[in-house]
């Protein structure tokens, strides 16, 4: 017998599936991090030009913050690293002196457009690699589990 076969009731006991659905998002990111390095983006940086690209307005860190679902201290780091490249500069809150908000530059939006289709890239690669019975699949699954 194969020892490299599983069989239902091995994969009932054993936990692999966390370990397995972390490594292949943790494997995604890093692919998606290495491209978006190419013109100085990450991941985080492109979720806040996201926000701000879709604003009516200059957001409030706070609020960019719960966009992204992370600390506003984390906000400020990135918001401080965009500003410096030039994709993202301060204002004044026009109701309170005591806010800063974010607003996009022109070349922020430049730069959002570019990581867009540096994303959309990589989403084709992906969904190029798997057969539509995967894609299925896999989109019944991820649904399962983000519910």
């Amino acid at each position: 017998m194969n020892n490299q076969v599983t069989t239902a009731e091995q994969l009932a006991t054993t936990p692999w599936i966390l370990f397995e659905v972390l490594g292949a998002a943790m494997c995604i990111e890093e692919r998606a991090d290495t491209a978006l390095a190419k013109v100085g983006l990450s991941l985080p940086k492109l979720g806040v030009l996201w926000v701000l690209s879709s604003a009516d307005q200059p957001l409030a860190l706070s609020e960019l913050a719960r966009c992204n679902k992370c600390v506003r201290s984390n906000m400020t780091q990135l918001v401080d690293r965009l500003e410096a490249d030039g994709l993202v500069r301060r204002v004044n809150d026009p109701d309170d002196r005591r806010i800063r908000r974010a607003a996009l530059t022109a070349a922020g939006r430049q730069a959002y457009a570019e990581g867009q289709r540096i994303v959309a890239t990589q989403e084709r690669e992906i969904n190029n690699s798997l057969s539509v019975s995967d894609k299925l699949t896999l989109f019944r699954v991820l649904s399962g589990l983000s519910s």
